[in-house]
């Protein structure tokens, strides 16, 4: 029995959303999402570009379809013409080389009179993708990966749970699309057998109304189909983006630094500044007390500063420190408990006294200049 639950559990694994450091539960970060955009990995529907370009091209057929139709006969006529000409002009043939020149002319000019067409469903497939992913060209999504060419991988991608929603989308498409070409041609039938008995331009106008229409209902539902799988496209993406706690934790120590070592750097850069504070002590005019608290070393240095400076200052331990040090080099301790709290509350290390200060530090300093002159 208890081989039977293992085998179950084991097998349950197999579905199990995982990844280094369990399973995939937190929402991808920033980072992640920027270096996948780097790859060309971005949430976007190709169902969605092809159906606004394709709305849009029978939108400019529906607006110029009869001016086209009128260039192309325009054109035609044209190119019949000089041909009579050529014939004429030649004993009634036609060498092969005036024969491409005059074909080459009439290719140019369909191309000319359909670009319009073409460009207008380029710009709004364009556009659309932009909308859907904004600006950021990369060319990576073109450089060659064995991933893509080894046989086994692409196996596997054959038989993925993606491309079975791609199949199973695309049955819905052409079952969807196939009822609405025939509901919208079931009410034409009466018009499309009438059209052997018109004259050939009334029967092409009429045949290109209906495929227009019947392209811009397509298109217009092929739209819905896209947006629905523009938001599958977004769900599925931040679903294959999401990382699991150990991911996040090892991207940002991958980014901010190992709270560890920063915390060992900082330390350290905190007992360097301590021991140049330190030996920056003896050189001080004197040094202001709590007395127990606080202790901040003052130094007046016209070459420095204007006013006198902080070259020192500490709390509990390190106030010790500053008196014990002070008190081998011979400075002088003075006991001030408002002054040396504001002192150490209110003046950065290295930095002058403010103004406000400058009465009660100068008096200080004045009596222990004439104290030592005394002696």
């Amino acid at each position: 029995m208890s081989e039977v639950k293992m085998l179950l559990q084991l097998n349950l694994q197999l579905f199990a959303k995982e990844g280094p450091g369990g399973e995939k539960t937190e929402p991808a970060t920033d980072k992640k999402l920027s270096d996948a955009r780097k790859e060309g990995q971005v949430a976007k529907s190709k169902e969605l570009g092809q159906a606004f370009s394709l709305f849009a091209l029978f939108i400019v057929l529906k607006i110029w379809a009869g001016s086209i139709g009128h260039d192309f006969l325009n054109g035609f006529r044209s190119n019949y013409s000089r041909m009579k000409e050529m014939t004429t002009l030649v004993g009634g043939q036609i060498s092969i080389k005036d024969f491409c020149r005059l074909l080459n002319g009439n290719i140019v000019e369909m191309a000319f009179i359909v670009l319009p067409v073409f460009a207008a469903a380029f710009v709004v497939a364009f556009l659309s993708d932009v909308v859907q992913v904004k600006w950021q060209p990369t060319t990576k999504p073109l450089q060659p990966k064995f991933s893509k060419i080894n046989p086994i991988n692409g196996f596997k991608r054959m038989f993925s749970k993606e491309k079975l929603v791609d199949l199973l989308k695309s049955l819905v498409k052409i079952v969807l699309l196939g009822y609405l070409a025939y509901t919208t041609l079931r009410g034409q039938f009466s018009v499309l057998f009438a059209l052997f008995d018109m004259e050939l331009i009334s029967a092409i106008r009429i045949i290109g109304d209906i495929a227009i229409n019947l392209g811009l209902k397509i298109s217009a539902f092929y739209i819905v189909i896209g947006l629905a799988d523009y938001g599958y496209q977004k769900w599925k993406f931040a679903e294959d983006m999401k990382m699991t706690k150990q991911e996040v934790k090892d991207e940002w120590k991958n980014s901010e630094g190992d709270p560890a070592i920063k915390g060992r750097q900082k330390q350290r850069m905190m007992e360097a500044s301590r021991r140049r504070m330190m030996q920056a002590v003896p050189s001080a005019d004197v040094v202001i007390t709590n007395p127990t608290h606080f202790a901040v070393a003052i130094k007046y240095d016209v070459s420095v500063f204007d006013a006198p400076f902080v070259v020192a200052k500490g709390e509990d331990f390190l106030a010790a420190r500053i008196k014990e040090r002070a008190a081998e080099a011979g400075v002088e301790i003075v006991e001030n408990k408002p002054l040396a709290r504001m002192l150490y509350y209110n003046v950065d290390l290295g930095s002058p006294i403010p103004p406000e200060l400058y009465q009660t530090v100068a008096e200080i300093l004045a009596a222990i200049y004439n104290a030592r002159a005394v002696s």
